[in-house]
């Protein structure tokens, strides 16, 4: 696992300083979110067999990434599933109107020209089936890549030296020296992410335990999000992270700490702000059910299991109160339009002047 002493800062050089004062911060600092940086070093190196091995930490439909941030695209995945892709700010606004306006059509199953929190649970569970679909076939792809025999097995071995070779190392040579027991000479920063990997496979190892993965357990191992097992053992690895006094339970403060330090940028002042304010409001209204102020494992739990009919409902109906104008409890067309950066990530320009075109 990736360091969470990393803060990614998205705004340009002018944060490159905190970035490199962020690194520093005490071990209770926030976690970092590595899902932009593994991207975006994917996209710098085109290295695509480290794309392929590597657990990824972001889960498409789960709220929380596995480092512990908060999964911003959540409400997207959920309502646009795959054709998430399709809406971006560089389309043709009236084009988006559309797109969204059959979607809206699919969720509203009864025809009545509007979306209820049941009609909207139906629709979150469908899509949160189709991410599981397309990690199912993603990982038939990945398993190939590191199965080389076609045995239907991996072992720790062969994965390792698949990783290892992804990393930048030469495979044959790290072949022949796992094959000869001989030490392999690996940098900290990659031995760390290899021990933890090496738990992960361990807990991915259904019994009775062997070390070999076939194609399910790895599933399990890439996307534990599939695997109850697997998302304790998730669940596990984010209160270690986040866990200050080390009860294995997590408090609001313990939940939005920030690294300390001094922030000189207003900017950057303000992203911290909306970072402590955005997390707080999750683990009050959300993450901790039973409101005493306290999050245990088995609440973390239900909170990231992505299939919970319960979450769904209770998701289905926030995702109406953002856009619910009339106070109805429920989504209308002209809701969704006015508010369809919420819902698609994507903001309709010119919305007064256009939506008479959509009725």
């Amino acid at each position: 696992m990736v360091s969470k002493r990393a803060f990614i800062c998205s705004l340009g050089s002018i944060y490159l300083s905190l970035l490199f004062v962020f690194l520093l911060m005490d071990v209770y600092a926030r976690p970092a979110n590595n899902s932009a940086l593994k991207e975006k070093a994917a996209d710098n190196n085109n290295n695509k067999d480290e794309n392929e091995i590597l657990p990824p930490d972001h889960l498409n439909g789960v709220k929380m990434e596995m480092d512990g941030h908060l999964n911003k695209e959540f409400h997207q995945e959920v309502f646009l599933g795959k054709e998430m892709e399709e809406f971006d700010e560089d389309s043709e606004p009236r084009r988006n109107r559309r797109k969204l306006m059959v979607i809206f059509s699919k969720v509203d199953i009864n025809r009545d020209k509007k979306i209820s929190a049941k009609e909207m649970q139906r629709w979150i569970m469908e899509k949160t089936e189709e991410h599981f679909q397309e990690a199912v076939e993603e990982n038939k792809m990945h398993f190939r890549a590191v199965d080389p025999d076609g045995d239907g097995h991996v072992s720790w071995d062969e994965y390792k030296i698949k990783f290892l070779a992804s990393k930048g190392f030469n495979e044959k040579e790290i072949a022949e020296k796992i094959k000869n027991n001989e030490e392999l000479k690996i940098d900290e920063e990659t031995q760390e992410v290899l021990d933890n990997l090496k738990d992960r496979w361990y807990q991915a190892d259904n019994p009775p335990a062997d070390l070999l993965l076939n194609e399910e357990e790895f599933l399990s191992f890439l996307h534990p999000e599939h695997s109850r097992g697997m998302l304790k053992f998730m669940v596990k690895e984010i209160v270690r992270d986040l866990d200050q006094d080390g009860d294995k339970k997590l408090t609001l403060s313990e939940f939005i700490s920030l690294p300390v330090g001094t922030v000189e940028n207003q900017q950057a002042q303000d992203i911290d702000d909306d970072w402590v304010k955005d997390r707080k409001k999750e683990f009050e209204e959300v993450i901790d059910a039973d409101h005493n102020g306290i999050v245990t494992m088995e609440e973390l739990e239900e909170y990231m299991d992505p299939m919970n009919e319960y979450n769904a409902l209770n998701e289905a109906k926030q995702m109406i109160a953002v856009a619910d104008e009339n106070q109805n409890h429920h989504l209308e067309q002209e809701e969704i339009l006015k508010y369809s950066e919420y819902f698609t990530g994507s903001k309709l320009m010119d919305y007064a002047r256009n939506v008479h075109e959509e009725f």
